[in-house]
């Protein structure tokens, strides 16, 4: 496998989506919806909440894995995650019979530490407001000889998540349909960045925004700085999947020099969009994964007569949680 720190290109993409072929699904691309006529324009979804694990996040963790040597597949793979990127990399380990430990707070949904148990990894939870995560799983992984896989800022994981961009803009062609803009969730700028690279690869006129929550807006703000920034400690969001610190390393070049922007929406908006979508499509989306659709419902950019394709990144929401957030009071614009 290449260097680690090597910048990602699209034949990067193109490889990764050759590795994927056969193992994660095909997601639907939703059209003909409820959004076209809120919007005045045409709202395509891209449904990686169906996808294996309930996230794109299968797509970078399996393209990063199956690249490593005999060696290293022996010596096993550490990651830290907040569970997606964490089941991930355990169901990728699984199928590859490769030992996986991943790093995830105590606090993280049950339904994401259930799961990567489920699949086999060893789990090691810390204290979110405390510990830092990545200086334990790099503990793990110099004690173990193990490989650290990284949830984002990482060749291979970027290259394989924007297989999910390849995907779009094909199933869109097939629709008759040409996005004009691509609104994607970020927190460290894995999913962002590789659907950029893949967009812009295949030569679309299409704009790719980010869409973050509201306090977890680093990448916004990195963007509108010209450099890296952090968010200030502390901050909270029902996004959980969402909580980066700041835009990756090798993320934040790539989203400087394809993505158009980035917009900041609410935890209310996200519940909304959360509400709306089981109650009009009758889907399951956890919070990170609906703040793109949330970013459509609030109008955070102008759509009508534009064709736009929304990536829904994961549905891996607990029960009481998403029950409550179904029945939420304030579900926006009714189909």
């Amino acid at each position: 496998m290449g260097n680690p720190d090597d910048q990602p290109d699209f034949e990067a993409v193109r490889a990764a989506a050759r590795r994927l072929a056969g193992v994660v699904r095909r997601t639907p691309l939703l059209a003909a919806t409820a959004l076209d006529a809120l919007t005045g324009g045409r709202v395509l979804l891209k449904l990686e909440s169906l996808q294996h694990t309930g996230s794109f996040k299968i797509r970078g963790a399996w393209n990063r894995l199956v690249q490593l040597d005999t060696a290293a597949r022996r010596a096993g793979v550490v990651a830290f995650s907040s569970g997606n990127h964490a089941q991930g990399v355990a169901a990728a380990a699984r199928t590859l019979g490769i030992p996986a430990t991943i790093v995830m707070p105590a606090d993280a949904p049950r339904v994401k530490l259930d799961g990567t148990r489920a699949l086999g990894a060893e789990v090691v939870t810390y204290d979110r407001a405390r510990e830092d995560r990545e200086a334990l799983a790099l503990g793990l992984a110099r004690e173990r000889g193990a490989t650290l896989v990284p949830s984002f800022d990482d060749p291979a994981i970027i290259a394989g998540q924007g297989s999910v961009g390849l995907e779009l803009i094909e199933q869109a062609s097939e629709l008759g349909l040409a996005p004009q803009l691509v609104l994607v969730p970020c927190s460290g700028g894995g999913l962002a960045a590789g659907v950029a690279l893949a967009v812009r690869g295949l030569g679309a006129d299409c704009a790719v925004y980010c869409v973050e929550p509201a306090g977890f807006d680093d990448t916004r703000r990195s963007l509108a700085a010209g450099r890296r920034l952090a968010n200030e400690p502390g901050g909270q969001t029902i996004c959980d999947a969402l909580m980066a610190s700041s835009p990756g390393r090798l993320t934040f070049p790539l989203l400087q020099r394809l993505a158009a922007g980035a917009v900041a929406v609410t935890d209310d908006e996200v519940r909304r969009a959360m509400a709306w979508a089981c109650r009009n499509l009758r889907l399951v989306v956890e919070p990170g994964g609906a703040i793109a659709l949330a970013a459509v419902l609030a109008g955070r950019v102008p759509l009508r007569d534009r064709c736009v394709a929304v990536v829904v990144s994961g549905g891996n929401v607990d029960a009481p949680v998403f029950a409550e957030l179904a029945l939420w009071d304030n579900p926006g614009p009714a189909a």
